[in-house]
């Protein structure tokens, strides 16, 4: 008769319901949690700031008695959310570069260069090379857009229709070039 206490599901004696979980602002996890989040520091000042009932139940919990390399080893250290790593821009010149390459015997691709510097987003302006010059394009490489066709002469007009930030000054021609 004991066992079959033990295994039996449903309510528990002592509990409400429904259960209220509180979740943090900062990893977007229950809070309890918190602590095997890689920026630990950042979830224990927004809980601090928002919620300081629960940050002095989780300041009770942890044991600030240990040095900080303990603290460290027993910090997860893979899987989870992690950091999240921004990429460096560079702070170089500001310059959209247009040049023409051979595909074939006839056939040629344009190559765009230089408008992440300006901030732009490289997929959405693939897509609206794509519809506008009713042709394929698409992002190669870090902060290169092939479209396919000679389409380097209407680039000069079409991109500062598009992005004002970007004047015709900005914008290069590099000519026919390999690829």
């Amino acid at each position: 008769m004991a066992q079959e206490n033990k295994l039996k599901s449903g309510a528990r004696d002592g509990v409400e319901y429904p259960i209220h979980v509180v979740y943090c602002g900062n990893c977007t996890m229950p809070i309890e949690y918190c602590e095997y989040y890689p920026e630990y520091e950042k979830c224990k000042q927004w809980l601090e700031k928002h919620i300081p009932t629960e940050f002095e139940k989780v300041k009770i919990g942890d044991n600030s008695d240990n040095p900080s390399g303990e603290e460290e080893k027993k910090r997860q250290k893979r899987g989870g959310k992690g950091i999240i790593k921004t990429k460096k821009k560079e702070e170089g010149p500001k310059q959209v570069c247009v040049s023409r390459a051979p595909r074939g015997k006839k056939k040629s691709v344009t190559v765009v260069t230089g408008l992440s510097t300006f901030d732009i987003d490289l997929k959405v302006a693939a897509k609206f090379f794509g519809q506008r010059f009713a042709c394929g394009s698409s992002v190669t490489g870090e902060d290169e857009i092939v479209i396919q066709g000679d389409v380097k002469d209407d680039l000069f007009d079409v991109i500062p229709e598009k992005w004002a930030e970007i004047d015709e000054d900005f914008i290069e021609d590099l000519g026919d070039q390999k690829r």
